[in-house]
């Protein structure tokens, strides 16, 4: 499986819209060659670089089978990232470039959890039906912004 995205390359600088500093809104994002007895997607763009650990940006799941992750979109049932909300929360470091990494799991069956729950709680529920997974790095700085 393959992830990438029109708006930035991998491990390349990611435009400012899709930042604190800019629309906050989540990129497109294309997946490619997913499994054939996939069911469901699921989402969790995370930044390892934080200060306090890694910190939750955005976490989607049940996500029906799909090539594309519109631009400011809720593709499936959100997560409780660590802002404390339901939604995309785009990158917006204290300092330094940091990476975001955009992890896309292809399942074999629709999760069976509840909107809101925790990064711990999709990784329990997708053990044992994860078919493939991919990953796409973005980085920001805004010391950088366009």
């Amino acid at each position: 499986m393959k992830l990438e995205s029109l708006d930035f390359e991998n491990n390349e600088m990611m435009p400012s819209k899709f930042t604190c500093d800019g629309q906050d809104i989540n990129p497109c994002l294309i997946i490619e060659d997913i499994p054939e007895n996939t069911k469901r997607l699921a989402l969790i763009m995370e930044d390892p670089d934080a200060p306090m650990g890694i910190w939750i940006h955005w976490i989607v799941f049940n996500i029906h089978v799909t090539e594309t992750i519109e631009e400011n979109s809720v593709p499936g049932t959100q997560g409780t990232n660590d802002f404390r909300k339901l939604e995309y929360g785009g990158p917006c470091p204290p300092s330094g470039t940091h990476r975001y990494f955009f992890k896309i799991f292809a399942l074999d069956e629709k999760l069976h959890i509840n909107e809101g729950c925790k990064k711990k709680e999709l990784e329990e529920a997708m053990e044992g039906h994860i078919l493939a997974t991919a990953e796409l790095i973005g980085l920001y700085s805004r010391e950088n912004k366009e």
